[in-house]
């Protein structure tokens, strides 16, 4: 396995730290892992991104040009990254924020309500671990309960009050995916009968 990641949005979305989430995790469990982080100079409200590689073996390069994901939490991100995702990759992104029509045929699009859905949690800040959970549960690369673990070990004292509820959007994300692929399974079953 060699998972090659690019996770973007506006500074303050948590791009960085849902990286950073990921690459705990993916460390927590022996797996080989790059994180790099990358934003503007305006920190909040400039663009940020990070790259996330996570292998089973040593890892050659930490540079990520045509990754396997992009999860984009905003518009200027999705443009930006859509054609770079190599074929057969996914773009898991938020809807919420994203008004736009995927333009490619071969790759996977994942829509997630995830401003929606951190809203309805009370903390519209968790869109990014909203968008995690989908991700996760559309790839397989790590268990959901691997980054619940990687939360309640890695999350700073002063974010510990959101602890419960980061692994409740990390949960509803992974929801959104399992619904769909329910429905989705259930209408093909009913177009066969």
């Amino acid at each position: 396995m060699n998972e090659e990641i690019i996770i973007s949005g506006f500074g303050g979305q948590g791009a960085l730290f849902a990286g950073q989430l990921l690459a705990y995790a993916a460390l927590d469990t022996g797996l080989h892992v790059t994180w790099i982080p990358s934003y503007g100079p305006e920190m909040r409200g400039g663009t940020a991104h990070c790259t996330v590689v996570i292998a089973d073996q040593e890892i050659g390069s930490p540079q990520v040009r045509r990754p396997a994901t992009v999860i984009a939490l905003n518009l200027p991100s999705f443009e930006k990254y859509e054609p770079l995702v190599k074929p057969g990759g996914r773009l898991v992104y938020n809807v919420s924020l994203i008004p736009a029509r995927p333009a490619r045929t071969d790759i996977q699009y994942v829509p997630v309500p995830a401003n929606v859905i951190a809203e309805e949690l009370g903390n519209a800040r968790q869109a990014n671990v909203v968008l995690i959970g989908a991700y996760l549960a559309t790839t397989g690369v790590l268990p959901l309960a691997a980054v619940e673990l990687a939360l309640d070990r890695h999350l700073s004292e002063r974010q510990r009050k959101y602890l419960e509820s980061n692994k409740q959007a990390l949960r509803r994300g992974a929801q959104v995916v399992s619904d769909r692929a329910t429905e989705s399974t259930e209408s093909s079953e009913k177009t066969s009968r």
